[in-house]
């Protein structure tokens, strides 16, 4: 049990490009991108600026490796729904896919939103756009109504402000993960069936949901 433990932290320990991405995030979060330098980000990790060198020349280079490493899991996620039937179930599994993927990376996402500038200047604002778009296709039917293809756009833009409202809220951040989803899978089940016929049973199991909530 002990040698696995050790092995564990050894091996984390060893991840110095992920170890160098976790620190600057922070700092970056905490201090601002721009008042954040590599020497800094060095001085936390305690480890030499030539070692942090080897892994990124710039900091621009650790940010950019951090987006690239969120949208890995988007385009295997993008890639997997465009192979699947168009079904309702394969829209309610990517958004359970999706949502755990944002999970993973709500601090990139606070970053994003505190640090809009430096995202624009990067062009990484460019390339999330072009992701949504490809999962709007995904979620939505093909020549739906206006109002069904605003309740797809709502779904996702519900899972991303959820990340950052509803951390200002009480309560437990699995079940905050587990509303909003849930708050996305009604919006493009009600879509899907072209609203008015689901109207009552989207109602009707938000009701209980949120009765199961409460109690």
């Amino acid at each position: 049990m002990g040698g696995t433990m050790d092995g564990t932290k050894r091996q984390r320990r060893g991840d110095t490009r992920q170890r160098i991405q976790d620190v600057a995030l922070e700092l970056f979060s905490e201090q601002g991108y721009e008042k954040t330098s590599l020497r800094e980000i060095a001085e936390h990790l305690d480890v030499t600026k030539a070692a942090l060198y080897y892994h990124f020349k710039t900091k621009e280079e650790i940010l950019i490796s951090l987006f690239e490493d969120l949208t890995r899991p988007l385009d295997e996620l993008i890639e997997w729904g465009r192979q699947q039937p168009h079904s309702l179930e394969t829209k309610q599994e990517v958004l359970r896919r999706y949502s755990d993927a944002l999970g993973g990376a709500s601090p990139l996402f606070r970053f994003m939103q505190e640090n809009q500038a430096t995202v624009r200047e990067l062009s990484i604002g460019e390339t999330f756009k072009d992701r949504m778009i490809s999962m709007l296709e995904i979620i939505k039917e093909p020549e739906s109504p206006l109002t069904d293809q605003v309740r797809c756009i709502s779904a996702l833009f519900t899972m991303h402000a959820g990340m950052f409202v509803l951390k200002d809220v009480e309560g437990d951040p699995e079940d905050k993960r587990k509303a909003v989803l849930e708050v996305a899978i009604d919006l493009v089940t009600q879509a899907h069936g072209g609203g008015a016929a689901h109207g009552g049973g989207a109602a009707h199991g938000g009701g209980a949901a949120h009765g199961g909530g409460v109690s």
